[in-house]
């Protein structure tokens, strides 16, 4: 398993703390840490996913909202909304991670983490957020395209 992945579920356990106790996301990374034992290699990358997700929580949660039909966030279990957060905040501000790679960690986040349903649902949903985010990119530089004069 490559370390990458292995940063991305310290994320996830990081995070999923975070909806049961909110605090400080540096304070909570340090104690996951300690207690899960996580090797330097993993750290600065999760950690840089922790702090982004916390973030840009706002924005995460309605672009998930957006994008999910018939689900409210605060219906979706909170082990799903949190890998939706991560997946989301990837496909969203890294930039050096191709989309479809964001979304197929989640999906595997969601097998292991997750019910049976976990990862067809959060493909399903992160692939929404893709494509609107897609599509609003498309319109804006054709914005700027006709803007031209």
């Amino acid at each position: 398993m490559g370390s990458r992945r292995r940063a991305r579920e310290l994320a996830i356990k990081v995070l999923f703390h975070l909806e049961f106790t909110p605090g400080d996301p540096e304070d909570v990374f340090q104690l996951i840490c300690e207690n899960f034992g996580s090797s330097k290699s993993i750290k600065s990358f999760s950690k840089e996913l922790v702090l982004g997700v916390c973030a840009k929580r706002k924005k995460l949660d309605q672009l998930i909202s957006g994008a999910s039909e018939h689900w409210r966030l605060e219906r979706m279990s909170r082990v799903d909304r949190t890998i939706l957060r991560l997946g989301a905040f990837e496909i969203l501000v890294m930039k050096d991670i191709p989309p479809k790679v964001s979304i197929d960690e989640a999906v595997e986040l969601g097998k292991m983490f997750g019910t049976e349903d976990s990862g067809s649902f959060i493909n399903g949903v992160l692939d929404n957020i893709y494509n609107n985010l897609k599509q609003e990119d498309a319109l804006e530089k054709n914005d700027l395209k006709g803007n031209e004069t």
